[in-house]
């Protein structure tokens, strides 16, 4: 007589078999990546704030650099680190790597809200604390999407990796707006909305999230790790530097440091490949690179991470510095009144990105991304067509269109990299796209940035020489001011701030003018109509190069291919074969 079979256990929703656990892992995933996201934009816009907070004026001489490595440190260590995670991912566990950095993320959380110090002390707090914050950052970008895969069959990954995608490019513009609700409230709440987020998001992925990927022990490739940081770093805090003016250089990129950095960090890079293809077991197989779909979805990633960067650093300084005080906002407020009026750009983010993850499971990656991309170019000329003082309504519609055109991009453009890869490999391949989303994001400051300066210095020394005499300003004085590097302008838009009273308080100037002209040049308008013309030179330069960018982007996506889905041979098969040789 035969035992009768115990009854199946039920499946518990965290069981990796059950059906909805799919869904547990997507949930997650998105709230993890849209808090780095967020977080990483809602400094950006909360820098006024910040600075007011640890009291430190972030316009005066040498203070750039600190305003710099807040927003930069996050993204390099982030991008540096991101690739060696994910390869972390495939040899520990991807679960382990990505709930470890919940838990880091939310520890520097804490410490970044709490800054005892003033002055350049608290702003190196800041700094260090935003590393840290980015080293957890990077865990969460290098295993998420590699979790994904692994939890979801190849017909509906695009869905999936389209929702988690769409979330973190639109969690970036969020912040934004959160940035600019909490900075009025108090700047050590921009730090704190992330520590509930972060320990709930923690416990529910210890508790959740379970193993999927396959896993290969292997050893760390220790030269691989130390070439590939040390290139990355390097031309990533050279180009930091290269915003900052040297001698009587607008910009720094003559300096011998940074042409050292830039050079000496390619030199690493191309000895990090070399050193790949000798190692037992590389950090990155360089191999992935012959996979066609791979390679071109990853350089038509990056082409629209430093386009979007772009766009997202130049709309901050058009609507704080020079739109919203013509049309009567306090520069105080102008942070949330600038995140406010780009919602059209994350709604169109929101209402593109899933359809098109969705549908290009079905008819595959090439249409959409290719189509997407094309779009945002036509957009990013259309915001050359509209007058710096523009009627809302055209900038808005043109912000949906690119945001609609971002959403076709970047859920099939995700899903083309990690269906085209090995399972094994799904963890570097995740690190991958994020140093490539991470990099671009550090590269668009330098690019734009820099653009926007050279556009500048051709024009704004005479506007801000012939604006201050025409207020009674002497031409010794206005011509002293008009010489200052233009970058300080730049910022002080990008800031939200009115640099004409700093600039000229030291000179005595304001004492002597008459009160209206005083009044004039201190007031809301004074600034902005001067930097209008200007400003309008240097965005031809940058959406022109970043239409560029987006046609890359689009040539990119059509050589990926269409539906490219990496099949790993059957054993039989293979077993056949070999008996065949």
């Amino acid at each position: 007589m035969t035992e009768s079979a115990a009854p199946a256990r039920p499946l518990s929703r965290f069981d990796k078999d059950h059906p909805h656990y799919r869904w547990i892992a997507l949930s997650n995933t998105t709230l993890g990546i849209s808090m780095a996201t967020i977080n990483s934009s809602i400094v950006i816009i909360s820098l006024p704030a910040i600075f007011r907070g640890i009291k430190l004026d972030p316009l005066e001489p040498g203070n750039v650099s600190y305003l710099l490595w807040i927003i930069m440190g996050f993204l390099v260590v982030s991008a540096v680190l991101v690739v060696t995670l994910g390869r972390l991912g495939d040899i520990y566990g991807r679960v382990k790597m990505y709930n470890l950095g919940f838990a880091v993320f939310s520890l520097f959380s804490v410490m970044l809200s709490v800054d005892p110090f003033h002055g350049g002390a608290g702003a190196w707090w800041l700094i260090l604390m935003r590393v840290g914050q980015g080293v957890g950052g990077a865990m969460l970008f290098a295993n998420s999407t590699a979790i994904l895969t692994d939890a979801f069959p190849a017909e509906q990954r695009g869905m999936a990796l389209g929702i988690n995608q769409v979330a973190a490019i639109a969690g970036s513009f969020l912040g934004l707006v959160i940035g600019g609700v909490l900075s009025e409230w108090d700047w050590r709440a921009v730090f704190w909305v992330s520590v509930p987020i972060g320990i709930f998001g923690t416990i529910w992925g210890y508790r959740s999230l379970v193993e999927l990927g396959e896993r290969r022990p292997a050893k760390l490739d220790i030269p691989g790790n130390l070439t590939f940081a040390g290139g990355l770093t390097a031309i990533l805090v050279a180009i930091t530097y290269g915003l900052q003016p040297y001698g009587t250089h607008a910009t720094g990129w003559v300096n011998p440091w940074v042409l050292a950095g830039l050079i000496g960090g390619t030199a690493l890079l191309v000895l990090f490949v070399i050193v790949e293809q000798r190692v037992e077991h590389p950090m990155v197989t360089i191999g992935l690179f012959k996979i066609r779909a791979f390679t071109m979805a990853n350089i038509a990633g990056l082409m629209a991470a430093v386009g979007r960067g772009g766009l997202q650093f130049m709309l901050i300084i058009w609507l704080q510095g020079i739109w919203l005080p013509l049309h009567g906002y306090s520069y105080e407020s102008t942070p949330l009144w600038a995140g406010v009026y780009m919602l059209p750009l994350t709604v169109g983010f929101l209402a593109a990105g899933p359809v098109s993850g969705w549908l290009s499971d079905r008819y595959g990656a090439r249409y959409f991304a290719t189509g997407g991309s094309l779009v945002v170019a036509v957009s990013f000329v259309l915001l050359l067509v509209i007058p710096v003082n523009f009627s809302y309504w055209a900038f808005a519609l043109i912000l949906l269109a690119n945001g609609i055109g971002s959403g076709l991009f970047s859920a099939p453009n995700t899903t083309a990299i990690m269906n085209s890869v090995p399972a094994h490999e799904r963890g570097a391949a995740s690190g991958i796209r994020g140093t490539v989303f991470n990099s671009g994001s550090s590269l668009s400051i330098g690019v734009f940035f820099s653009l926007m300066v050279v556009g500048l210095a051709n024009v704004l020394p005479r506007t801000l020489t012939n604006g201050l005499v025409g207020q009674g300003v002497s031409h010794k004085v206005a011509a002293q001011i008009g010489a200052l590097p233009p970058v300080g302008s730049l910022f002080a838009s990008f800031l939200g701030y009115n640099p004409i009273k700093s600039l000229l308080g030291p000179t005595g100037q304001l004492d002597k003018l008459p009160k209206k002209n005083a009044d004039t040049l201190t007031g809301k308008e004074f600034f902005p109509h001067l930097m209008s013309g200007p400003f309008h030179h240097g965005l031809i330069i940058v959406f022109l190069t970043a239409a560029l960018m987006m046609v890359i982007a689009a040539v990119a996506s059509w050589s990926a291919g269409g539906k490219y889905v990496h099949v790993e041979p059957e054993p039989a098969a293979a077993g056949e074969a070999l008996g065949r040789e």
